[in-house]
């Protein structure tokens, strides 16, 4: 009993220090720029005035470095839509044309987009004075390639113009290894230059941007003579530019005395996904020279308005901070265990936080709601995803995972699993004959028809790519798989879809019959290519016919696709 007790006391004993503890720290930060204030001598309020310049130089540098974070992040965004793009589009031209309606007017950094092909020459750009531009010799258009990644250059003088550019190159095979294109942007550094002049407004304050290897990219368009040339060539920075440039460090600031002998404060920071850093210094003699007595009454006063909200929080900080906080918290964590129904009583907290309370209360119905439409939206989504939508039929993904079920069942049970393979005859010409639109009702009504088969036969019917169609049959052995076969190619033919390019005048199918009882040293991939092979004898024999592959089976020369029939 008594060491319990004393457990409790500790706990409490220990709360209330850690809150004291936080309440003193804030009083000291308050009341120690009063005490500074009353032993301050002019060389004092200068060394605190500059160390103030330089807490707010980093805040400017960091700002900016995270403003041109985002234009970076912008232009990878870009990038890996264009890729997308490419790698998904069959069709060139297609891709040129997304290409060009992709890039918005909004992003004034973004100069051009280029798609350059695996021999590095440009195929497609938002500037067709680019196309068949060789960028084969380019540094970041060997390194895209070979990692796969989002490339930034360093300064360059851009081929088409000669005008001092940026280049951020990404491999498509990033997102299709198949794609050997590279997407190609070139970033406006006319523009960062007119952003690098809108940091530098306040008095004293300069900026540049600077690449990997020294060399100034942008600058304020009073400076504009300063880009493309290299930072240890500038007499006000010479002095600093290998520790700045050869910093390994992602951010970081120091002083220094000019060639001009004034003070300067340097705060650097590097672009996140570049070699580039943004530079910004302040001329500390210069900032000093506005500084005046009113610091110190704003301190004053500053100081005042702490101690009073300090004190005020020593009577209350409990009741109406602490406590709240902590009914809230356990709402919030009750809510996170998956305890759906947990709200916040706001009949038992102050009136401050009530708003909060309520808030959170509409925020849990929100989520649980939405965790209910979200399970909803991922079952569709699911289902959706193993659709094939123009036949109604499977796709190859959802064929495939039934193809997988059934040959496990068909193992633990040692029943027989039959495929057939359909593809439709001269489906080529018929689209050239009659158009896309009619090839794609085609495919529907062959699927509608394949439907209703496997619904008879107790199949599966799937499409598995193109004009080739699929239909499992659990539980069937090769003859009765035949007869179906021959089931498929007569109700297909029946249809009476006109094909006036084709020998028998209407749309035919030719159908590959394969069946196999399933054991441990084949694979499902062993049924489709039986099948495969079949639908290939099927083809050789003049199209419009069923052939039948006995998977595992041999003839006297020892080939199994020989059995094609």
């Amino acid at each position: 009993m008594f060491g319990a007790s004393f457990n409790r006391k500790r706990v409490k004993l220990k709360k209330l220090i850690g809150i004291r503890a936080r309440l003193a720290l804030l009083a000291l930060i308050l009341v120690a720029p009063l005490m500074l204030e009353r032993a301050r001598s002019l060389e004092e309020t200068r060394a605190r005035q500059v160390a103030d310049i330089s807490v707010e130089l980093k805040d400017l540098a960091q700002h900016s470095a995270s403003t041109l974070r985002e234009v970076i992040s912008s232009v990878e965004t870009i990038m890996k839509s264009t890729a997308y793009i490419r790698a998904s589009a069959r069709d060139g031209g297609r891709s040129c044309d997304m290409l060009r309606a992709s890039l918005p007017v909004d992003l004034p950094w973004i100069r051009s987009l280029l798609i350059v092909g695996g021999d590095g020459r440009v195929q497609c750009s938002t500037q067709s004075t680019l196309v068949g531009l060789d960028l084969s010799d380019r540094g970041y258009f060997k390194k895209a390639k070979e990692t796969r990644e989002l490339v930034f250059s360093d300064f360059l003088f851009a081929k088409s113009d000669h005008k001092p550019i940026m280049i951020a190159a990404y491999a498509a095979s990033a997102i299709d290894a198949a794609a050997d294109a590279v997407i190609v942007a070139g970033v406006d550094l006319d523009w960062v230059s007119a952003f690098m002049g809108n940091l530098g407004r306040q008095p004293g304050v300069s900026a540049l941007l600077v690449d990997g290897a020294g060399v100034v990219l942008a600058a304020p368009e009073d400076q504009a003579n300063i880009v493309g040339r290299p930072v240890n060539t500038l007499p006000m920075l010479s002095a600093v530019a290998e520790k700045v440039v050869g910093s390994d460090q992602p951010e970081g600031s120091f002083s220094f005395a000019a060639s001009d002998g004034s003070e300067r404060a340097i705060n650097f920071s590097r672009i996140a996904g570049t070699r580039s850093r943004l530079i910004v210094s302040v001329d500390e003699t210069r900032v000093s020279a506005d500084i005046n007595r009113e610091i110190r009454t704003a301190y004053l006063q500053l100081g005042f308005v702490c101690l009073f909200v300090l004190l005020g929080a020593l009577v209350a900080a409990e009741r109406l901070i602490i406590r709240p906080i902590e009914t809230i918290t356990a709402m919030a964590k009750r809510f996170g265990q998956g305890e759906w129904a947990a709200r916040a009583d706001s009949s038992r907290l102050p009136a401050e936080f009530v708003p909060l309370a309520r808030a959170f209360n509409a925020m849990a119905a929100q989520l649980f709601e939405r965790e209910r439409e979200l399970i909803a939206s991922n079952d569709r989504l699911t289902v959706m995803a193993s659709i094939d939508m123009l036949s109604g039929l499977a796709n190859r993904r959802g064929f495939q995972s039934r193809l997988d079920f059934e040959w496990m069942k068909a193992q633990q049970y040692d029943g027989q699993l039959s495929l057939l393979m359909i593809d439709v005859d001269h489906f080529k010409p018929f689209n050239d004959t009659y158009g896309h639109p009619e090839g794609d009702a085609c495919l529907a009504r062959l699927g509608e028809a394949l439907a209703g088969i496997a619904a008879e036969t107790m199949g599966f019917a799937g499409r598995y790519g193109g004009e080739e169609f699929c239909l499992l049959l659990p539980n069937t052995d090769a003859g009765r798989a035949l007869e179906i076969g021959e089931m498929v190619r007569a109700a297909v033919q029946d249809l009476g879809i006109p094909h006036t390019t084709s020998s028998h005048e209407t749309v035919t199918v030719s159908v590959g019959v394969a069946c196999v009882k399933p054991n441990h040293q084949q694979h499902p991939g062993d049924l489709i290519e039986a099948a495969d092979a079949s639908l290939y004898a099927a083809k050789r024999r003049g199209r419009n016919a069923v052939a039948e592959h006995g998977l595992g089976q041999t003839d006297d020369s020892g080939d199994p696709l020989a059995m094609a029939s």
